[in-house]
């Protein structure tokens, strides 16, 4: 029950709904430098799709490495980017350089490399381990 905090809206018990405590789960899951979308957290789960995991990572994934969970074209929360690309870069994720008409010349995650299949075997040289820079209580990240 760790992963609250005041702004988070829980149910009437106290809790977090069940749905949201597997996607944080799955969130994670995922290694250091690796990614998956919310699509394929959904699928994971067999069950919901993208916008419910979204959902659940607006409301609740501040706890979780929310950085983790990403848009399937690679582009990074619009108005988190730079928090978001100080983690990538901690952990290695494998970044596209952004092209001269993007806006911000903000890059993007290279999907190809980053993505995570949930299977147990994390991408050479990640250099992470699954319990370093979590970000846990630094907030939502919406």
């Amino acid at each position: 029950m760790g992963r609250m905090s005041m702004e988070e809206p829980v149910g009437e018990t106290g809790e977090l709904p069940e749905y949201a405590e597997r996607v944080l789960d799955v969130a994670d899951g995922i290694p250091p430098g690796r990614v998956m979308t919310y699509g394929d957290v959904a699928e994971w789960l067999g069950e919901g799709g993208p916008r419910q995991v979204g959902r659940v990572m607006a409301l609740y994934g501040g706890s979780a490495p929310w950085w983790r969970v990403v848009r399937a074209d690679g582009t990074l929360l619009p108005g988190h980017e730079l928090r978001a690309l100080g983690h990538y870069r901690d952990e290695g994720t494998p970044l596209r350089a952004a092209g001269p008409a993007s806006e911000g010349h903000v890059p993007r995650i290279d999907m190809r490399r980053a993505r995570w299949d949930g299977t147990a075997d994390p991408a050479p040289g990640d250099g992470g381990d699954a319990a370093g820079g979590s970000g846990r209580g630094a907030g939502t990240h919406t």
